[in-house]
């Protein structure tokens, strides 16, 4: 009995959030543009972690670095670097 109540709460708040995001005109441009972002900043990452421009320095992988740099761009990348020479040498 508990798991088809939360099913159908989980039904019914699935399809709010569908109707408010078509609603307010947010479509699907908003999840592409983050999509974009999320791979650039992947690719961000992997590119100061593989390339050799300072070298000892790994920036690992994680939902905390990647949403950093998803949001604040390339000077996210820039403050990880910085976070990471300065707390741990």
């Amino acid at each position: 009995m508990k798991s088809i109540i939360l099913g159908s709460i989980l039904v019914v708040s699935m399809l709010g959030l569908i109707i408010v995001l078509f609603r307010k005109r947010i479509g699907l441009s908003f999840f592409t543009s983050f999509g974009i972002h999320l791979v650039l900043a992947a690719v961000g990452l992997y590119t100061v972690n593989y390339s050799g421009w300072i070298t000892g320095t790994y920036i690992p992988l994680n939902p905390a670095t990647i949403g950093t740099v998803t949001v604040l761009g390339l000077p996210g990348v820039g403050l990880l670097l910085g976070l990471k020479i300065s707390l741990f040498g």
